[in-house]
């Protein structure tokens, strides 16, 4: 695999992807080596179909790492070895459709009030003003707040891109409280003692015990403040094409979702009963003594 996986490093450099993708793509494709003892350009469609049923079946991969594995191989046949295969018969692992809970306005603010560490507080307050991810809220640096413009810039986010968004003016009075206890030298929330980025298992844990606290029963996670920030929006008449700018989403299709969750949708749109029973009294009972 040494040959091809340099290639396949040179065209994942070229291209520009991520460290991280990069690993995970070249990891996958050496599964599949690993999994027929044979050299790549050997291996045929129908042994990579068998190759998804065994990561399927035997290795019950989540949905989300089986379709990492599509993504390398693809990767790999397509501009490596340059293989004329349709692509799409190197099928994804279908997604499940379902909508997001979305949390309610007051149990938002239960959330952000639950954790008695102030650090807490405010990247929950932040991840909710702005609907970032959590990825995106551990890589903020101090310099990415702009009280000048009242701006909050994203970098290197989701296939590295950057984007603004709007800082909320409670939020810059939360934040400048916030410094002047902790004084960070370069990320705005960083492990006191490495001055690092804090990690992501921090920002998930911090979640679960606010979210405990405020007694939430809702299957929710740290994301969730994120579908709470656009649905919220769009319910205030935010334009959706607004909130896709705002969420960094490339597709006005993934903001779309928010459209099924909106109560104000909901609200706004009367049931075909209402008609068919106007000016019925509603009174039926029996008439039988």
């Amino acid at each position: 695999m040494g040959y091809y996986r340099d290639l396949m490093d040179r065209e994942l450099r070229i291209r520009g992807y991520a460290e991280s993708t990069r690993k995970l793509y070249l990891f996958s494709v050496r599964e599949l080596v690993r999994h027929f003892m044979r050299s790549p350009d050997t291996i045929t469609l129908d042994d990579i179909k068998d190759f998804q049923l065994h990561l399927i079946r035997e290795r019950k991969l989540s949905r989300c790492s089986h379709n990492i594995h599509v993504c390398a191989i693809r990767f790999f046949y397509r501009h490596v070895l340059d293989k004329d295969w349709k692509i799409e018969r190197i099928p994804y692992h279908r997604r499940p459709q379902r909508l997001p809970v979305i949390l309610s306005s007051d149990e938002v603010r239960g959330i952000l009030r639950a954790p008695d560490c102030l650090k807490h507080r405010v990247f929950l307050a932040v991840a909710y003003s702005a609907g970032l991810r959590v990825s995106e809220v551990r890589r903020l640096r101090i310099g990415d707040i702009d009280s000048e413009r009242m701006t909050i810039r994203v970098t290197q986010s989701k296939r590295n891109k950057d984007r603004d968004v709007m800082l909320s003016k409670k939020l810059l009075e939360i934040l400048r409280i916030y410094w002047r206890v902790y004084r960070t030298r370069e990320w705005l929330f960083e492990n006191s003692k490495t001055h690092q980025p804090l990690s992501s298992a921090t920002f998930h844990a911090a979640f679960r015990k606010a979210k405990i606290r405020a007694d939430i029963q809702k299957c929710v996670k740290f994301h969730s403040l994120r579908h709470a920030f656009a649905t919220h929006l769009l319910e205030g008449g935010t334009n959706i094409r607004v909130i896709q700018r705002l969420l960094g989403h490339c597709s006005l299709s993934s903001t779309e979702i928010y459209t099924h969750v909106a109560s104000t949708f909901l609200k706004e749109t009367e049931s075909p009963l209402d008609k068919l029973l106007d000016g019925d009294s509603g009174d039926h009972s029996d008439d039988e003594d």
